[in-house]
């Protein structure tokens, strides 16, 4: 399988391509650093130097080119103001499954976050709130806009600890922490599942394997 990640110099981008990598599949990590593509090729993916928030759909679809599927992990990261939460989480994922389409690639695989259903609460921080925002009309493009095969991936609160290989995985589920190693795997499996196609999942540590939450989601 041929899979291209947006961010793919984020966290959770390596670790996907590293599982990918181990299976044998092919992983393509789009960075806006060409500094960056020493710790890609690591990973074992293929750096392709693309900026998002200037990319045009051609340019982006040009790079889809074989892949059999695509998922965005980009982010505009800590430090960035409300603006570019906008640009990157919301515009970029929507300027993805646009050259998706254009490039006749089906699947698609959105890292979002839990808590997006709500409305920031009064108080909440700017730049977090915008965040949130973000993610969810990100969301609510490619659910209402599109016609891909989509799946929408709602992680708790990432942490680096060691993974356990076991999770929660439903419409929806109680706040809690996941590895970012948990969701690199989860992540496969989805690729793996197509038909997860059409559904929101949010996703925490559990009990159950991810194989098993997979296929039961």
């Amino acid at each position: 399988m041929r899979v291209v990640i947006a961010g793919g110099h984020g966290k959770i981008a390596r670790l996907l391509e590293r599982e990918l990598a181990g299976r044998g599949d092919s992983a393509v990590g789009l960075i806006r650093n060409p500094d960056h593509v020493a710790a890609l090729t690591a990973a074992g993916a293929h750096p392709v130097v693309c900026d998002l928030e200037h990319a045009s759909v051609d340019d982006l679809a040009g790079h889809l080119d074989g892949a059999d599927a695509v998922v965005f992990a980009a982010g505009a990261g800590p430090g960035s103001g409300a603006a570019r939460k906008d640009t990157v989480d919301r515009a970029a994922a929507a300027l993805l499954a646009d050259a998706a389409r254009a490039a006749g690639v089906r699947r698609y695989l959105l890292v979002s976050s839990m808590g997006v259903d709500n409305a920031p609460a009064a108080g909440t921080d700017d730049v977090w709130a915008a965040y949130l925002r973000a993610k969810k009309a990100a969301e609510d493009d490619l659910t209402g806009r599109t016609d891909l095969d989509w799946t929408v991936l709602r992680p708790g609160r990432l942490t680096d600890d060691e993974p356990t290989g076991r999770i929660t995985l439903a419409r929806s589920v109680t706040p809690g922490a996941v590895t970012r190693t948990d969701v690199a795997r989860v992540l496969v499996a989805l690729l793996y599942a197509p038909d997860t196609a059409g559904r929101i999942l949010e996703l925490v540590g559990g009990d159950t394997t991810i194989a098993d939450a997979v296929t039961h989601a």
